[in-house]
């Protein structure tokens, strides 16, 4: 008699466990051969599927397979009904769980890959991240709620009352979380961006999170901005409408030079070093001006106007180093002078009785 008891409790026990390996194992080969053809379907290629479903739903599709071959053999045991029924509820909360947290990945990864730049640069941020997923979990959690039975009223009318409470005592947080959003939302400010600050920070955006934005600055080092402070702020965005910039370089000839040589060499060498340093896919070339500003004490000054699209914003700077060492060279070979002003320099000469006077140049 006890080997019979014995031999049923045993085919009681391997019943429900032999459904959760065989849950398992059809979850591994599930995993290893649907996703692999689904991802080789010539159907669904250029979607970017890869990095929206395939990752994410790989890596929970076991533990899927899992909670349903325990819901399953969940049935096969000899426990009363209202046990079965709360094992039941804690597996349905499980499962919505997990499903919340793999809707809020896919959601902020549709966003992110549709949004990303050809220069990898997207306008998404931490901020709009952070808000995406408060708003996924706080739906998730009242679906959860809501599915073992707990009415989700009370809650809202908590999460009521307890925000205005919350909204009080966080009044600098909460200021600078919405200057975040309008931040994004105004698209005034993105990230990578290279904007300069009316009190003198500057760098390139790279990212604005919930209080804060973070600026790098030329150094490599980071610099951490209030939002509300840039918002409060004027400021100059060097990336906006575009990235094209216009380079006003001064130069002076001397009075002897014919103007026309002049203008005709310089706006050589300006057209060379913009066909060098033009990285737009356009291929857009603009052509560069000169204007004469002035006759000087020692020179006629003109100023050379060039304008080129970077991707980053101090290649103008190399952009002029090259200007002005190949237009020296040109101006040498062309022989055009550039005129500098020369000063006298009188010393004080000293008589006997250590006081001094200054010392005539024309009777030293």
């Amino acid at each position: 008699m006890n080997q019979s008891i014995k031999i049923d409790n045993l085919f009681t026990l391997l019943i429900p466990l032999s459904i959760i390996i065989s849950s398992l194992l059809i979850g591994i080969l599930f995993k290893r051969y649907f996703f692999a053809r689904l991802f080789r379907s010539r159907t669904l290629q250029g979607w970017k599927l890869d990095t929206i479903l395939v990752d994410p739903l790989q890596k929970i599709s076991i533990f899927w397979f899992v909670l349903g071959g325990i819901s399953l053999s969940l049935r096969t045991l000899p426990f009363q009904l209202s046990l079965i029924l709360v094992a039941q509820k804690l597996i349905l909360a499980t499962f919505l769980g997990s499903l919340t947290v793999l809707v809020a990945e896919v959601a902020v990864t549709i966003l992110r890959v549709y949004t990303t730049k050809d220069d990898g640069i997207s306008p998404l941020t931490t901020l709009f991240d952070f808000l995406l997923k408060v708003a996924v979990f706080s739906i998730g959690f009242l679906l959860i709620l809501q599915s073992v039975g707990v009415s989700i009223t009370p809650f809202l009318t908590a999460f009521g009352v307890g925000g205005v409470s919350i909204g009080l005592a966080l009044q600098n947080t909460l200021s600078n979380l919405m200057s975040g959003i309008n931040i994004i939302t105004s698209k005034k400010v993105r990230p990578g961006d290279y904007i300069q600050l009316k009190t003198g920070e500057s760098g390139y955006v790279r990212d604005v999170e919930l209080k804060y934005t973070v600026i790098q600055e030329i150094t490599e080092n980071l610099m951490v901005i209030p939002n509300s402070k840039i918002i409060t702020s004027s400021f100059r965005n060097y990336s906006l409408p575009d990235k094209s910039i216009i380079i006003p370089i001064d130069l002076a000839i001397s009075y002897d030079s014919d103007l026309e040589k002049v203008e005709q060499i310089t706006l050589e060498v300006a057209q060379e070093i913009i066909k060098k340093f033009d990285n737009s896919k356009e291929k857009i070339i603009y052509k560069p001006f000169i204007r004469y500003q002035q006759f000087d004490y020692f020179s006629i000054n003109l100023t050379v106007y060039i304008k080129i699209r970077e991707d980053e914003f101090f290649e103008h700077i190399t952009l002029k180093h090259e200007f002005l060492k190949k237009l020296h060279q040109q101006y040498r070979a062309e022989n055009i002078n550039v005129p500098f002003p020369l000063k006298l320099a009188y010393l004080p000469k000293f008589n006997d009785d250590l006081n001094f006077e200054t010392q005539d140049p024309d009777n030293p």
